[in-house]
């Protein structure tokens, strides 16, 4: 594979306009869809987790599928590129299926919805990410490279955002109107994504490959023997898991026991704060390496959801403070990983002729939806077993949601640090830490 010299901003800013559209959905699948399907439409809160637990289950098992399909490819317009348009196509039918549902939609409803509507986000997402790991070799500029695609997420978080802060404003926040102006900015920032994407870019060419089949196999038991590789993504899923716990119960958090009416503000706040996380902790990285760069980010956020303890509903300027701290780490490990994980599809390349960048970097998104599927089904039974019920007015199971809220996601940032650090051997005389201080380099 020929490898392209230094994208320019502008082309990379137009590559990651498809970012904008599936990391702006990320938030409002795992914050609002929940809390609407069970207040507004009256599924079960149990019911609700788990529907969403086996749609992100689905992703996650969907994901290693569409990343080998997207390796092996080979159609007249390259590899990615097909996945993302017939995959984005996917994602547009299902947005309005599951966020303008009818009324007394069933669960059934819900979970084949979703299912589509994952399958859609991962056939678009997982390809993006991969072409964006080959656009360049070095570590520098893969950090940058993915630091745009980060970017783009977290200004399609901060838009999605902005919409319910607008319509509770101006009085029109009900719970049908906030979704569904949701799922449609998602929608049109999605549509122009896929759209530059098909008009302004090519594929570098590839070499001819060994048989699909071949590859298949030896894909499966080079990503089973990489101690490395599971290193990262083992990590990434403590990451996603820290992050699941807190995005899970952040609105019943903020709605009752903070007592603020309009928790989109908040979330407003830290993303747009989150606009500045991705180049500020890849300009970090250039000068500490990816790994310390990581250690660092996700001890920050360890401290920042453990301060949550000391917050009382009097508190909001603490409360404040620590949204912009949440907002400027934000996505900083999942930054170093993804970054790093191509370094190993390189060593892969150069050892075997085979491409697997797809491959791996869909196991990465395998862990990430598996972290988020186990937060949701956790956390709303949990927070349900301490006494909270989000029908009742009551204060019950309050004090239980705000301990889980605090050390739920520090747990899981934690053992990403615990994970990635971790001195074990890998054989031939070198430890994985080894390797990983080598990737993390710039």
């Amino acid at each position: 594979m020929t490898v392209p010299s230094r994208v320019s901003g502008p082309r990379l800013a137009a590559f990651s306009v498809t970012s904008i559209a599936t990391g702006g959905f990320n938030i409002p699948l795992q914050t609002y869809l929940p809390a609407f399907y069970a207040t507004a439409i009256g599924m079960d809160l149990a019911t609700v987790g788990l529907v969403f637990m086996i749609s992100r289950l689905w992703s996650a098992a969907a994901d290693p599928l569409v990343g080998w399909a997207s390796d092996h490819s080979r159609t007249r317009i390259g590899r990615r590129k097909p996945w993302i348009l017939g995959g984005g196509l996917l994602f547009l039918l299902s947005l309005y299926a599951v966020f303008s549902p009818p009324a007394g939609a069933s669960p059934l409803y819900l979970g084949g919805w979703l299912l589509l509507l994952c399958l859609g986000w991962t056939a678009t997402s997982t390809p993006l990410y991969a072409w964006g790991g080959e656009m360049a070799s070095s570590p520098i500029e893969r950090a940058r490279i993915q630091a745009y695609i980060q970017t783009g997420s977290s200004i399609g978080i901060f838009l999605v955002l902005v919409l319910p802060a607008l319509l509770d404003a101006t009085g029109r926040g009900n719970p049908e109107i906030r979704v569904g102006s949701m799922g449609a900015l998602v929608a049109v920032v999605l549509a122009a994504g896929i759209l530059l994407i098909a008009i302004l870019f090519r594929e570098p060419p590839v070499a001819d490959r060994p048989s699909a089949s071949v590859n298949w196999r030896q894909g499966l038991i080079a990503m089973l023997r990489d101690a490395s590789l599971w290193r990262i993504v083992a990590s990434d899923f403590f990451v996603a898991l820290g992050q699941g716990f807190r995005t899970a119960i952040f609105l019943f958090f903020v709605t009752r026991y903070m007592g603020m009416a309009s928790p989109a503000l908040l979330l407003m706040l830290q993303y747009a704060f989150g606009i500045f996380a991705a180049p500020l902790w890849a300009r970090i990285s250039y000068r500490f390496g990816r790994l310390r760069t990581l250690v660092m980010a996700e001890a920050v956020q360890v401290v920042i959801n453990l301060m949550v303890l000391f917050l009382t509903p009097d508190r909001m300027w603490l409360f404040i403070v620590l949204i912009v701290g949440q907002g400027l780490t934000q996505g900083s490990g999942n930054l170093m990983l993804r970054s790093m994980i191509y370094d190993v599809a390189d060593r892969h390349r150069e050892t075997s002729g085979v491409e697997r960048a797809g491959l791996f970097s869909s196991v990465f998104n395998v862990t990430t939806n598996a972290a988020y599927a186990l937060a949701v089904g956790i956390a709303l039974p949990v927070v349900g077993l301490l006494g909270f019920d989000p029908r009742s007015s009551g204060t019950d199971g309050l004090a239980g949601m705000h301990l889980f809220f605090a050390i739920g996601p520090a747990f899981g940032h934690f053992m990403s640090i615990l994970v990635i650090s971790w001195q074990g051997g890998s054989g031939g005389g070198s430890t994985i830490a080894d390797r990983l201080s080598a990737w993390a380099r710039p």
